[in-house]
């Protein structure tokens, strides 16, 4: 086994590197640690000695050595990446960190003029990580790597010791990838909770020096003898290292007073700091509903709260997003078709969450696609009641405002304090929407307990109780106490328990046990013998009615006929003999009895016809019980009967059970099956009918990986429960009949002959006459208290909405809708009943396409929860929020105050700084760009910031563009090619088309993340960085042609892709197409009525113009990456292209003009045979082209041979443990062949890397 040696000191950032890094290797490989040993190795710690006696030193080797391959960089350009940052965190962070730390923690001697240095180069460094993760979740790929392990240590101590919160809040991304990757588990295990420095000053360093070398261990067999004296070779590295400082120092101060005796020859100007994207606002008079102003000048920069005033009452006044807009008659069919999709009506209890806002930005940017597109376009809006969760809410208000329930104020008077709230309340939300750019026709919105969709919601139950499919039954219901109502089976969470747990329970103020099963014993009348029962709810032994037992069971057969003894009371138990019972489940014996049990029932009421009594009632308390145990809570009986079976002798023992706890998802109290006569629908053949629709194809469900889901649950489909006992809500139209005839018996709750329903009392009193024969003045009307599950009123949402059962226009033109989109975690609870209530009461299936997408999480995978704290209003996302707003809504909330400070210490975690303004635009893009089909979406909400800064990249890039074109341009009337287009107008124009390809098929296939990435890269990558800086020395020549048709490519890239953009980005595109010249004056007037980009139109698209830039573009990016190696920052260096052939040389020759733009060279050599001069910098561009740059005269070759001979050091130690590791005999027999070939790739990567090392040094060594 290694060993791994490191430093005792709690701060050493190396050490803790390398045991970082062994956390991550398996744990049959991982090396056995010991404290200090550096002084007997000879070598600095940490240093790792392997089993075959190799040693390494330093923390970037033993990394490299302990984690797993893919952690080194998965490919090529991964492993070139990462090995970039370790020598990044080496040479660039560690000093300066070291720097700024050392002196507090007592290392160094402070020198103020050092750590003001080592600040300033601490923040560039910062500044540039920051920018460099805007998008980014780890420094290399998708997941940690090496590269974060070691940047991340040598950040340790200054975000420990001196980055108190105001320095470090100009740097939030970093801080966001700190805390992500200190909070791996890995890093908890070395480094525990690392607390982030809130106030810098002088810290007791924990134990000896950094800088000093650890106590030499203790050997066996030997005392342990004072540190052993450097060696003569070690002492004259350290005088070198010495030298080499004072003559840095020396350096640094003769260019400070050069630098300072210039300043005071010429004052200059102070450079102003880059200025942070600020809040500019649109304060012209616009009122609402007029168009804004668009002739102003553009602000300096991108600004969301100018870029989204005034658009959204304009686009509402001009009826844009009516189904009617354009369109003299709906009637009248129209070829490009008919979109239609009603929003999942959310609920009126509140606000809406980050998941709503998922929903609409996807559901808006179909909707806006279509609307494009030309079709009839409707998406239609609507607010559901929300039965249980509204009456909660309202009831918890009342409580808290006036210490009034709703019995107290009586039925009537509630519903309006309810309507009173909900009038508060549904504005809000319907706020938010449109906040969010969503393009609902609001004409046409509709609330769940409108008298229209009320008439509906009467009218389904009416003619489903004629036919028969609803029906009245005294079934176990799942109870909800708290509630005070009954709940639907998948309003039920399965809380699974491994044992003995305790749980929360609403109503108690311990917690209460499950997960164990009690022994008790009941005496056998007449003897003194017992049978020993098990169950796992020991207070339901009170309403038990018999004992039952397997009929195999040779230990019982003896009891046939006999009777136990209740403990409680004299009710006698007959022992049964049932083939239920299960013999190795805990004593082989049931009770039975008590109204509380499914099992029970069957036994019981089912099997031998035993008296069912129900010991639980409505709210949670015992009846039907002997005293003491009577009226007392359930829970609290539970302790009680334990007790007094205890005292009698009859407690036998608890041990763990595993056992699953029935939670009510809504209120989380215990579910309790109690007996209660309720309506139920019949949904065995809907469900069948349902299942054929998506079988045969009629009904598509997209991802497909629901299906089986879908299937599974409709062809085990239980009957549905849709009585809820509450108040808010649309009441059942049935009325109970009591007839006063003596020839009429009277009916029982449970009989539905008794039960009639009417969409009046009128019409039920009727159908009563007709029904019993007799006058209409001897029968009475009871109508039920009950109202109906919400989700009964949703199922016939998207045809109530157009005014069924009367045939509307509304309802011939939209009915059947287009899709449904909405979260896969609503797949049954209305999607389901959609489908199966629409093939019922319709006929038709109410849409055609089924779409779900994934559930928003947070950042740490978890469900959204107002108790953690992680429910974010995407209006704080929009506007942004400090974190004292961000507490303050749970002030407001109806949480508890325990819950409160939890919700709190989640958003201090979460959001230490608050939530910066990100924009409607920028929060929609992030959604659809997290979207993927089938997976949960973790979102990241500083992450949506980066798409505002991508909205400022659109905001700069049109305003050049604007200027460009000119005042007087006029576009022609279609987009084409005139033939004078230069390279970059064709390659512009064969990746415009390539977006629109994409963006199109995107759509047709809800590939939102493929939608998202083509128009960022379009935008960023090719139209922004590319194309852009093409047309610079365009503008800035004399040819007026160029000029000419750089100007008709550049608004035509810019009218397309703002279009591709409009869908998901609808307020700065609006913004900015509205600042650029129309090709007609017929033209549209808004963006979102504008014709969408279509393949037919942009065909323009060329894949070997597209192949020829991709390789420009890489002999271009290796020319900045040299550059950027030798710090070429303003300097332009002659470059040299060595091709292979003639055809790339020629290749090359018609794109140098763009190479030396776009590399900022100075000049541009193409030569395929031939030497360049002596002194250039060498990389491999491809195999067709190497790049030479002209270094000679510009750099310190010295420096450059020292850092070089380093790096050949380093690429040496690597060949050699490659070497060694495939040299080993079991080698080829032992290692997997994929094994083999990654550790010769390695082998020959690292070969070739010495090789360009070496001709480097070669190189710089001619140049001196």
């Amino acid at each position: 086994m290694s060993t791994l040696y490191v430093s005792p000191h709690a701060d050493d950032f190396r050490s803790q590197t390398a045991l970082i890094a062994a956390e991550f290797t398996p744990p049959s490989s991982r090396p056995r640690v010991q404290t200090g040993g550096g002084t007997l190795l000879a070598r600095p710690l940490p240093s790792l000695v392997t089993d075959g006696g190799l040693v390494l030193a330093g923390a970037a080797s033993v990394g490299y050595f302990l984690c797993p391959e893919k952690m080194a960089g998965s490919g090529q350009r991964n492993s070139a990446l990462v090995r970039q940052w370790v020598s990044f965190a080496e040479n660039e962070v560690t000093p300066a960190a070291c720097a700024w730390t050392f002196p507090l923690l007592g290392m160094l001697d402070p020198n103020k003029q050092v750590t003001e240095r080592a600040q300033t180069e601490l923040k560039k460094v910062l500044t540039m990580l920051d920018s460099f993760l805007k998008l980014r979740t780890f420094l290399v790929g998708e997941s940690l790597t090496l590269a974060d392990i070691t940047v991340a240590c040598s950040l340790l101590l200054p975000f420990k010791y001196v980055l108190e919160p105001a320095v470090r809040k100009p740097f939030v991304n970093v801080s966001r990838w700190f805390v992500t990757c200190v909070n791996q588990p890995q890093f908890r295990k070395v480094l525990g909770d690392v607390k982030l420095c809130e106030k810098a000053g002088q810290v007791n360093p924990k134990t000896s020096s950094l800088q000093s070398e650890e106590q030499v261990p203790k050997v066996p067999g030997q005392e342990a003898s004072a540190p052993q004296p450097k060696t003569e070779a070690q002492l004259k590295k350290e005088a070198k290292k010495r030298e080499k400082m004072e003559k840095f120092q020396q350096k640094k101060e003769m260019e400070q007073k050069k630098q300072q005796s210039q300043t005071e020859k010429k004052a200059k100007p102070e450079k102003k700091e880059k200025k942070e994207l600020g809040v500019i606002t649109y304060d012209l008079p616009t009122p609402a509903g007029e168009k804004k102003d668009v002739q102003c000048a553009m602000p300096d920069s991108y600004s969301p709260q100018y870029v989204e005033a005034a658009w959204y009452p304009w686009w509402e006044k001009q009826s844009f997003f009516k189904p009617e807009y354009g369109r003299k008659d709906l009637s009248e069919p129209n070829p490009k078709g008919v979109f239609m999709m009603c929003i999942p009506p959310p609920n009126v209890t509140g606000s809406l969450h980050l998941g709503h806002a998922l929903t609409n930005a996807i559901q808006d940017s179909l909707t806006r696609w279509h609307r494009m597109r030309g079709e009839t376009t409707l998406w239609n809006p609507g607010c559901d009641h929300a039965g249980i969760a509204t009456q909660v809410v309202v009831e918890k208000k009342l409580w808290r405002e006036q210490k009034k329930n709703r019995h107290d104020l009586g039925r009537d008077a509630f519903i309006k304090e309810v309507w009173k709230w909900k009038n508060q309340k549904g504005d809000r939300i319907y706020h938010q929407l449109k906040k969010l750019g969503s393009s609902l026709d609001w004409d046409r919105a509709c609330f769940t307990m409108d008298t229209k969709l009320s008439y509906a919601v009467q009218e389904a139950f009416v003619q489903l109780h004629e036919e028969g499919v609803i029906y009245r039954s005294k079934r176990l219901v799942n109870w909800s106490c708290s509630l005070n109502s009954a709940i639907s089976d998948i309003e039920v969470d399965k809380k699974e328990l491994t044992g003995r747990t305790l749980l929360p329970v609403p109503g108690y103020k311990d917690k209460v046990e499950f997960g164990v099963l009690v022994s008790f014993a009941y005496k056998i009348e007449g003897s003194d013998e017992e049978v020993i029962v098990a169950t796992t709810r020991i207070e339901t032994m009170l309403g038990d009615t018999a004992v039952a037992v397997h009929p195999q069971d040779a230990r019982y057969q003896h009891l046939k006929g006999k009777t136990a003894v209740h403990p409680f009371c004299d009710r006698k138990l007959p022992v049964v003999f049932d083939e239920f019972v299960d013999v190795n489940f805990g004593t082989g014996e049931m009770k039975a009895g008590e109204g509380s049990c499914t099992v029970d029932w069957i036994l019981e009421v089912v099997r031998h016809d035993l008296e069912f009594i129900n010991i639980i009632d409505e709210n949670g308390f015992l009846i039907n019980v002997p005293p003491p145990f009577l009226g007392m809570k359930r829970f609290d009986a539970r302790k009680a009967v334990l007790e007094a079976l205890k005292q009698r002798g009859q407690f036998k023992e608890v041990k763990d059970n595993p056992m699953v706890v029935p939670v009510c998802s809504r209120s989380k109290d215990v579910v309790e099956p109690l007996l209660k006569p309720q309506w139920y629908v019949s949904c065995e053949e809907m469900g069948r009918q349902a299942a054929e629709a998506v079988r045969s194809g009629e009904l598509k469900i997209i991802p497909e990986t629901h299906l089986k889901t879908w299937f599974n649950w409709m062809d085990n489909i239980r009957d549905w429960c849709i009585s809820r006992q509450l108040w808010w809500g649309h009441r059942i139209p049935a009325y109970f009949v009591t007839v006063n005839d003596p020839s009429v018996p009277p009916g029982e709750d449970t009989d539905g002959k008794y039960w009639i329903s009417g969409r009046s009392e009128e019409e039920a009193l009727e159908k009563a006459v007709k029904v019993f024969g007799v006058p209409a003045e001897k029968i009475s009307l009871r109508q039920d208290e009950d109202v109906l599950d919400t989700w009964f009123s949703s199922g016939i949402f998207p045809f109530s909405i157009f005014g069924w059962p009367n045939q509307t226009q509304d309802l011939r033109v939209f009915y059947p809708g287009t899709l449904l989109e909405t979260g896969h975690d609503i797949l049954f609870f209305w999607v389901a009943r959609m489908v199966m209530l629409g093939l019922r009461l319709t006929g038709k299936l109410p849409f055609k396409e089924v779409y779900l997408h994934a559930v928003v999480r947070d950042a740490h995978g978890r469900k959204m929860s107002k108790s953690l704290g992680n429910v974010i209003d995407p209006l704080d996302v929009i506007t942004g929020i400090s974190i004292e707003g961000l507490h303050a809504q749970l002030v407001d909330s109806n949480l508890d105050p325990v819950e409160i400070e939890k919700a709190k210490e989640g958003q201090k975690s979460d959001y230490p700084n608050g939530i910066p303004e990100c924009g409607t635009d920028a929060l929609r893009f992030a959604l659809c760009a997290y979207t993927s089909q089938g997976r949960d979406i973790n979102l990241d909400v500083n992450r949506i910031l980066g798409y505002r800064h991508f909205c400022n990249k659109l905001w700069n890039a049109t305003k050049f563009a604007i200027r460009v074109l000119g005042e007087d341009f006029k576009p022609v009337a279609k987009a084409q090619l005139c033939g004078s287009e230069s390279l970059a107008d064709r390659w512009i124009l064969s990746r415009l088309s390539l977006a629109v390809q994409l963006c199109d098929s995107g759509f047709r296939s809800y590939d939102f993340p493929a939608i998202t990435t083509a128009i960022y890269s379009f935008w960023l990558y090719e139209l922004c960085d590319v194309y852009l800086e093409c047309l610079k020395p365009v503008f800035a020549g004399s040819d007026v042609a160029a000029m000419s048709v750089s100007r008709s490519t550049l608004y035509t890239c810019l009218d397309a892709g703002l279009r591709l953009l409009s869908p998901l980005m609808p307020f700065v595109s609006e913004e900015l197409f509205q600042r650029l010249p129309r090709r007609s004056v017929q033209a549209p007037p808004s963006i979102c009525v504008t014709p969408y980009p279509e393949a037919s139109e942009f065909c323009w698209r060329s894949e070997e113009m597209d192949r020829n830039m991709e390789f420009i573009m890489t002999i271009i990016r290796t020319i900045r990456s040299l550059r950027a190696d030798y710090n070429l920052t303003k300097t332009k260096a002659d470059c040299y292209l060595q091709c292979l052939d003639a055809e790339t040389v020629a290749v090359v020759n018609q794109y140098s003009p763009y190479i030396q733009t776009l590399s900022s060279s100075q000049t541009v050599n193409t030569m395929q045979s031939g030497e360049p001069p002596a002194g250039c910098a060498v990389a491999i561009a491809s195999d067709k082209c190497t790049v030479h740059l002209l270094l000679k005269g510009l750099i310190d070759a010295e420096k450059e041979i020292s850092k070089l001979s380093v790096k050949r050091g380093e690429l040496q130690k690597q060949l050699e443990k490659l070497a060694e590791r495939m040299g080993k005999a079991d080698y080829r027999d032992k290692v997997p062949q994929k094994v083999q070939e990654g550790d010769a790739e390695k082998m020959k990567q690292s070969e070739t890397e010495l090789q360009k090392v070496e001709e480097a040094v070669e190189n710089f060594k001619r140049m001196l």
